[in-house]
């Protein structure tokens, strides 16, 4: 579904990535990790076309993408989310749902005009289709709230059920557990699993959370100062010596400790 090859970029004198190389396989789910810096967000931001890329390929789909704008990769069925979860607070969670779904009638003006009949039976199918989100994410409770009323983690369901409606074949979901109420963690992890498992989604994500990357993901891609330093199954990356000394060297200690416990 996704292959990185030889990926570079730089800001200035910092090397951000140097020559990362990873796949991703279809219908499974991937964790990108490691210590802060390693580089894990910028090549989520690499990927999606917001950061252009020194050098390298990034294929999807056996298509290369590296040189595309943001709104190509994502027409081409890559959808993500962001750190930190923004959207319209002066619509509803249902409103800000209602502009996900990708080729809308009503997005023509001249449609809006002459195919009415058919922009309204769109809009109850999309409907129908926001009230299946919004119980995944558990926020039907919420579906007539304001968004900017919305905690910062459930901005982050928001944004998850956004990208869901969007329908990408790959989704890129940068630390989605982050600010979400602990309670919540497992419905998330469950709904995750049922995306690839029911819906045929293929999902690579950045995830601090490393009980969620052990629960959830298929296999581990571990970053370390912009260069991969291991790949392998949850199990495997738990007993891989340079993860640890990755993880458990200078600043890195206190993170992988109060992550973990």
């Amino acid at each position: 579904m996704l292959r990185v090859v030889d990926l570079y970029k730089s800001f200035g004198g910092i090397q951000a990535l140097a020559g990362v190389t990873f796949e991703v396989e279809a219908r499974s789910i991937t964790g990108l990790i490691g210590p802060n810096g390693s580089g894990k967000s910028t090549c989520f931001n690499v990927i999606s076309g917001f950061y252009t890329k020194d050098r390298g390929q990034i294929y999807f789909k056996g298509k290369e993408i590296g040189n595309l704008q943001p709104f190509e990769i994502a027409s081409l069925g890559i959808g993500r989310t962001f750190q930190i979860a923004q959207a319209p607070e002066k619509m509803t969670v249902v409103e800000n749902l209602l502009l996900a779904p990708r080729g809308q009638t009503g997005e023509r003006v001249f449609n809006v005009f002459f195919k009415n009949g058919k922009i309204q039976e769109e809009t109850k199918q999309h409907l129908e289709k926001i009230e299946n989100v919004l119980n995944l994410v558990q926020l039907q409770h919420l579906r007539n709230e304001y968004a900017g009323n919305l905690s910062g983690g459930q901005r982050k369901l928001l944004s998850l059920a956004r990208i869901l409606l969007f329908d990408p074949d790959l989704i890129l979901l940068d630390e989605p557990t982050a600010g979400v109420n602990p309670t919540l963690i497992n419905d998330l992890m469950v709904a995750i699993n049922r995306l690839r498992d029911e819906r045929g989604k293929t999902i690579l994500l950045v995830e601090h959370n490393m009980k969620v990357i052990s629960a959830i993901c298929d296999k581990v891609v571990v970053l370390d100062s912009g260069i991969k330093i291991a790949e392998g199954t949850p199990k495997e990356i738990q007993n891989n010596e340079k993860v640890l000394e990755a993880y458990l060297s200078g600043s890195s200690k206190k993170q992988m400790s109060h992550e973990d416990t």
